[in-house]
């Protein structure tokens, strides 16, 4: 028997990160800017940690999920995702890539907005899974540092290729492997969100800002610098900046990047760590520059001319929000061609066009120009190869590291 690893505890450190997250990182965000909270270590814990306290083991082998699928016989399935992180009509009474599946299928989607918080929401299915129960639900969207520890544990099935044609191939070759799912064999991106420098040109006399380094170091924007209060985002990028990849970070190597920011806290160039609320400071010009999430940005551009972006040259941190079918589903089959269909470069731009966050789908420019070409225009929510070969991401952290980086960034913090 295959065993896999035992949740452990909260520490006190990650009950802070996951409250803080919960109140101002990426868990507090509305409609566009709803960003998830992959830099938080606290909440990568979170959920998980409370396994052990109940008395609730893992699950013991990765092929618990297999189960009949009715699939065949039951043209139904059950959609978990976040709140609005889906197209809707300008009424607000349809979501038109949805009903488009099912008049194409004939395969009805219960589609429903249940996920708030990834820690909260593993609360509600933890003890269906541990105990290799059916949650209810056929297809669940998650980010990547849950998908990778629920994974870990076994708790997720893996796809069948054979089903999922258009998503083989039209998924974006920057999202295409990742450390925590070789090859996709579990799961696949719903949407990108990158964290990168934003600016009010206002603020900075016209000036460009484009580095860590210069967030941290240019005399011109002491006390108006904010950094992120994700781990992952903000140390991250900081690594890049040092030529270090966040993808083989080591101790060390995450000790001189928090020791790096700690002497810009110490200096005061850095005026605080922000959750979304850096957006209102910055669209003032009480923030000059920032990190920041690249959907905020698409937003505060439309209302405001003076909001400008970087792309780092040493690169940008990516996180993922992913499709994923959790053991016992019912109706397996029924989740891969959704999954499938949203892979079609006409359904994922109008998707992309709602959402504006970056689209996994290759090809789908020349839709999205036909539906707003400054979206289609937009490296934000389309990258192109040079913005996408800049891209990074935060290696899975055991539950160990989780705890001694939490307390460290949090010490750094004031969280």
């Amino acid at each position: 028997m295959e065993h896999h690893e035992q949740p452990e505890p909260l520490s006190l450190a990650e009950i802070s990160a996951m409250r803080h997250s919960l109140t101002h990182g990426r868990l507090a965000m509305t409609r566009r800017s709803l960003l998830r909270a992959s830099g938080a270590a606290a909440v990568a814990v979170g959920g998980l940690g409370t396994l052990a306290g109940c008395g609730i083991p893992p699950a013991g082998r990765t092929d618990a999920g297999n189960s009949e699928d009715h699939s065949s016989k039951e043209k139904r399935l059950n959609f978990s995702n976040w709140t609005e992180y889906m197209d809707v009509s300008d009424d607000g009474k349809h979501r038109p890539t949805l009903e488009g599946f099912t008049r194409r299928t004939g395969i009805n989607v219960k589609y429903t907005e249940d996920i708030n918080d990834n820690d909260e929401f593993f609360g509600k299915i933890q003890a269906q899974l541990a105990a290799g129960q059916d949650t209810g639900r056929d297809l669940i969207v998650l980010t990547d540092w849950m998908c990778a520890r629920m994974i870990s544990l076994g708790w997720i099935q893996s796809l069948d290729p054979a089903n999922l044609p258009h998503a083989y191939t039209n998924l974006v070759p920057e999202f295409r492997d990742v450390a925590w799912d070789p090859g996709r064999a579990h799961s696949y991106p719903w949407q990108g969100i990158p964290a990168i420098i934003a600016y009010n040109k206002k603020a900075t006399g016209g000036r460009k800002v484009d580095s860590i380094s210069q967030l941290l170091e240019d005399p011109e924007l002491k006390g108006r610098v904010g950094f992120l209060s994700e781990m992952r985002d903000s140390v991250g990028l900081t690594l890049l900046d040092m030529g270090k990849q966040p993808e083989k970070c080591t101790a060390d190597d995450f000790d001189a990047a928090i020791a790096r920011i700690q002497k810009g806290v110490d200096s005061k160039q850095i005026r605080r760590f922000t959750g979304n609320d850096y957006t209102t400071d910055l669209d003032k010009g009480d923030l000059a520059a920032c990190v920041a999430w690249a959907g905020d940005v698409v937003q505060l551009q439309n209302d405001n001319p003076d909001i400008a972006f970087a792309v780092p040259e040493a690169g940008y941190m990516t996180s993922t929000d992913n499709f994923m079918v959790p053991n016992k589903a019912r109706h397996k089959q029924n989740a891969e061609r959704l999954i499938d269909y949203f892979y079609e470069p006409k359904v994922a731009a109008r998707v992309a066009a709602y959402i504006n966050y970056v689209c996994p789908v290759d090809g789908v420019r020349k839709e999205l120009a036909k539906i707003d070409k400054a979206a289609a225009d937009n490296p934000l929510i389309l990258p192109d190869e040079e913005m996408a070969a800049r891209s990074h991401s935060f290696r899975a952290l055991s539950a160990k590291e989780s705890k001694e980086f939490a307390q460290k960034f949090s010490d750094l913090t004031g969280a």
